[in-house]
């Protein structure tokens, strides 16, 4: 991958949408992934540039639903590579 940075977030249940919302709006995010306490990956989706709205509907129910089962978890974010 052409220098993607990633980053990553420490997130209690209930911040867990709220944070992949804030992700998803600032449009430089490829892909995020969610892990559990343990590290181990729960959840992972690509984000293609320019999609966003009801795409991500199923997606962000999803986060919501399995955000009131987990406790802390770590949001893992690969982003685009900034322009110059």
């Amino acid at each position: 991958m052409e220098n993607t940075t990633r980053e990553s977030f420490t997130a209690h249940g209930e911040n867990l949408l709220k944070k992949v919302k804030e992700l998803i709006e600032e449009g430089n995010v490829r892909k995020i992934s969610v892990h559990d306490k343990d590290g181990k990956e729960i959840m992972s989706f690509p984000l293609t540039f320019g999609v966003v709205g009801a795409v991500f509907a199923p997606v962000l129910a999803a986060i919501g639903a399995m955000a009131a089962l987990i406790g802390d978890c770590t949001i893992t974010v690969e982003r685009e590579p900034a322009e110059e």
